[in-house]
């Protein structure tokens, strides 16, 4: 089945939104390198990844329904934060927007009729909630640790010991 011009207009859309997050999150591993917490770095950079895959799963998705990927400019990310938790309350907030365009993204492919984009947007749900977990449990941490130093280093080795 073809993909229609609303769903891969929709979905170029989301390809944007997925390169800007994984730039967003360089731009947060890069403050990290500079605050001298390595694993905040690394935990980032792994993060930043994670959304260039999803990007490409959307890219994949228009071109094997034989749509035309069509590549936007992407904004520039905000690069400096007051604190490691200011910089996973933005990363929150980014992945509840995230959360909030793919549920549009669903609701468009069942206006639209379109159940294999619905049904491709079943993983993007599920990682969803993956995705807001994470940072949340982080950012929780963050705030309960306050400005102990201490407790910075020992989240910063933990965060070090995520998987590439």
């Amino acid at each position: 089945m073809e993909i229609n011009k609303k769903i891969t207009d929709a979905f170029n859309g989301q390809l944007k939104e997925e390169y800007y997050a994984s730039y967003l999150y360089l731009s947060m591993a890069a403050y990290f390198e500079d605050q001298n917490l390595p694993g905040f770095a690394g935990w980032m950079k792994v993060q930043s990844t994670e959304e260039l895959k999803h990007a490409l799963k959307f890219y994949k998705h228009i071109v094997e329904r034989n749509g035309r990927v069509i590549l936007a400019q992407i904004d520039k990310p905000k690069s400096e934060w007051s604190s490691p938790a200011e910089a996973f309350e933005d990363a929150y907030k980014h992945e509840q927007k995230v959360t909030s365009l793919i549920n549009d993204l669903v609701k468009l492919a069942r206006d639209e009729k379109d159940y294999a984009a619905e049904v491709y947007l079943h993983w993007f749900v599920a990682e969803q909630v993956e995705e807001e977990e994470q940072t949340r449990n982080i950012l929780d941490t963050l705030k309960s640790v306050g400005d102990s130093k201490q407790a910075l280093i020992m989240l910063d080795r933990e965060l070090g010991k995520r998987e590439k």
